[in-house]
């Protein structure tokens, strides 16, 4: 099945079904333990129903990241089954949250966005507050070097994700050839996944493909690397590149800021969220030939200007830090468990 029908079908069967066997196992660590709270982080889409309810205690659900579609200059992509399979599931989630009452029954709601405010089912909860979902640890992505602001013999480029379609490297591979032809580059993508091999053959084809890293006009597949190693890569890149269509979230973009790296992304969905002018460059989504040579312009621009490079990173890194440190939203997360706690403390007793 296509990535997006299997989760929309057999993967949310197998995600309730394992919430049923959870309720069993929550109820008696509640008893147990005298746990006075609960928090469900996952699943993240705002449809989907939660089957955790009635345990005697306040649930925050959260938070939760969704709601998208491919953007309008790419709403054919999807094949007719699977946009038909998205379009009764969400028509049918009010009905589902009515009978599986998880979300129409908690104390809080987190979202990451208005967007998936918007997405979320009518019965749901209207106690809603807004935080990122994502946040970045720090003690791995970490810079270790100052990048130098002259210019470069050539630019280094990455992209660390999922080789699945809708992350769009094919697209990715026809701007880098194209910019490749003004400018020396090359480009590391670091993953693997279903279309990995498609991926490669396209390569390839466009006469790209290198069996080693850091080839000038060349793309090497690094395939999956560990955190740590990915923070290596970052490192020893110049700009981070993801030009993914469906991206809701985009983590890797924060790390990636956090490395004092440069982003350039699509101007749609998470990382429009993460990124601004400052530490950034956003790519209209506008088709698909004007976003090619657009996300190859953007790599030029950045290839041409190593100063920019530098503003650039440093004041992605100064977001990361304030904003999406996780030990910032730990603290967070603790003081919204005490309040939603004492709220219910004092509820209980005006019932009582």
């Amino acid at each position: 099945l296509p990535t997006r029908l299997s989760y929309f079908t057999l993967g949310l069967v197998m995600r309730l079904l394992t919430q049923l066997t959870q309720r069993q196992i929550i109820r008696r660590i509640v008893k147990q333990e005298q746990i006075n709270i609960i928090h469900q982080p996952i699943p993240v889409s705002p449809k989907e129903p939660s089957m955790l309810f009635g345990m005697g205690v306040p649930i925050i659900i959260g938070p939760m990241n969704g709601g998208m579609d491919y953007p309008p200059g790419f709403q054919k992509l999807p094949n007719k089954t699977v946009n038909f399979t998205i379009f009764l599931g969400r028509k049918f989630s009010n009905i589902m949250n009515q009978l599986i009452p998880g979300k129409k029954q908690a104390a809080l709601l987190i979202v990451a966005n208005e967007r998936t405010r918007k997405a979320l089912p009518q019965v749901a909860c209207k106690q809603v507050i807004e935080i990122v979902e994502n946040g970045v640890n720090l003690s791995i992505f970490k810079p270790l070097k100052s990048a130098s602001t002259s210019l470069p013999i050539k630019t280094y480029y990455v992209f660390i994700g999922r080789l699945v379609d809708w992350k769009s490297v094919d697209l990715l591979l026809l701007s880098f050839k194209k910019a490749s032809l003004n400018f020396p580059i090359s480009l590391t993508i670091i993953g693997d996944g279903t279309e990995r091999d498609k991926l490669e053959k396209q390569a390839q084809e466009l006469n790209i493909l290198s069996t080693t890293i850091h080839n000038t006009g060349k793309v090497f597949f690094a395939g999956w690397l560990s955190q740590e190693k990915c923070s290596e890569q970052l490192q020893q890149s110049d700009v981070f590149v993801l030009p993914s269509l469906l991206e809701c979230g985009g983590a890797v973009v924060l790390e990636a800021m956090a490395k004092g790296l440069p982003v350039i992304a699509t101007n749609w969905g998470g990382p429009a969220d993460y990124l601004d002018t400052s530490c950034g460059i956003l790519v209209e989504p506008s088709s698909r030939e004007e976003f090619i040579d657009s996300l190859a312009n953007a790599m030029l621009t950045l290839a041409h200007s190593p100063q920019k490079r530098l503003d650039m990173g440093r004041m992605g890194q100064k977001k990361v830090m304030q904003h999406f440190d996780w030990e910032v939203k730990v603290d967070q997360m603790i003081k919204i468990y005490h309040k939603v706690i004492a709220e219910h403390l004092v509820s209980s007793k005006i019932q009582s």
